[in-house]
């Protein structure tokens, strides 16, 4: 590994993998965002960020300099803003490495919102914690996880069409009035209101999944010998 490579560890969810990406400093340091404790952004030990796992190397066809990628990164430590959808540590280190913040694992999964649970979440730390056997506690997990399938498939194609409607309709009521037909901007702008409503109704939605996501990470720890 070199200094500015985005790299890459398989982790997993009770038994759903997926790529766990940061920025190589160069000096046997990472900077990802970690979600041990409160998950915000770190610089942590390859050791501590590989997890006993290989880490691999993120192929980019264009990128920053290797010390604009650090620079990137540092600039972004302390950061608690963790979120699934909208800023997971794929979206980090595309942002530090190519100035994009994109995240290519999201298409991958599926989702079945209307059978998440969050109170179950707090129920599995609590599980744990009361000396609950680890076969139990992990199965509760993979059951919640189940429900949830984490991801995008449903949910966030739709916050993306709402988002699009929502300027569409903008754009009509714009021109209309340009026009001169305030009745039909009217119209327009009505149209607008709806899909802007939707597509906060969505979005709060996967802010839920999100904290859903990161709680089954953080909880998994909890269960006694579980394997990490």
């Amino acid at each position: 590994m070199s200094r500015g490579e985005q790299i890459y560890v398989y982790r997993d969810v009770v038994g759903v993998p997926y790529e766990h990406h940061g920025i190589d400093c160069g000096d046997g340091t990472v900077i990802h965002y970690s979600k041990r404790g409160e998950a915000a952004i770190s610089r942590t030990p390859r050791s501590a960020f590989a997890q006993g796992k290989t880490i691999y190397t993120k192929s980019q066809p264009t990128s920053f300099i290797a010390d604009i990628v650090v620079e990137r990164a540092e600039s972004r430590l302390g950061e608690q803003q963790y979120d699934l959808f909208f800023n997971n540590c794929e979206h980090f280190a595309n942002w530090c490495k190519i100035g994009r913040s994109e995240c290519y694992q999201l298409s991958d999964f599926g989702l079945r919102f209307d059978q998440i649970r969050l109170p179950q979440v707090d129920d599995l730390g609590r599980s744990a914690a009361q000396n609950e056997s680890p076969e139990r506690t992990q199965q509760l997990f993979q059951e919640a996880l189940g429900n949830v399938a984490i991801a995008t498939r449903t949910l966030l194609p739709q916050y993306k069409a709402a988002l699009k409607e929502t300027l569409s309709w903008h754009q009509v009521a714009q021109k209309a009035l340009v026009k001169n037909r305030e009745d039909l901007a009217k119209a327009a702008l009505h149209k607008k209101i709806t899909a802007k409503k939707e597509a906060v109704k969505i979005k709060t939605q996967l802010t839920q999944l999100s904290d859903l996501q990161l709680s089954l990470e953080q909880n998994q720890a909890l269960i006694p010998n579980f394997a990490v």
